[in-house]
């Protein structure tokens, strides 16, 4: 199993903010977005925010390879359409590289 993290920031809107964590609260997710995730070998996926900060984690298949794999998610049913709805409450970071949204983070401690 492989483990990433990545981060993004959200537009420093409370309304913004609250419809953000409102379509990602469990009952109201797409089932398509769901299946979709899954479907491209994502084990498992948490979203943590702090302010207009937030962190994904990901744990996925071993052959797993994030932009091939989120390249593979973007064609599942409605996943194109849920980017496009997510991207009015996201704001990239100014180090992030042209075209990209989530940002991967460096592992720098492991306390095992």
């Amino acid at each position: 199993m492989k483990r990433f993290c990545l981060t993004l920031d959200l537009k420093n809107d409370p309304e913004l903010i609250a419809a953000y964590e409102f379509y990602h609260a469990k009952e109201n997710i797409w089932p398509e977005i769901a299946n979709g995730i899954k479907a491209c070998g994502i084990l498992t996926m948490e979203i943590y925010r702090v302010a207009t900060r937030l962190l994904m984690i990901l744990e996925t298949e071993d052959n797993f390879e994030l932009k091939t794999g989120f390249d593979k998610m973007l064609q599942k049913p409605r996943q194109k359409e849920w980017a496009a709805l997510m991207e009015k409450f996201q704001q990239r970071l100014a180090f992030a590289k042209p075209g990209e949204l989530w940002v991967e983070m460096k592992s720098i401690f492991q306390l095992n």
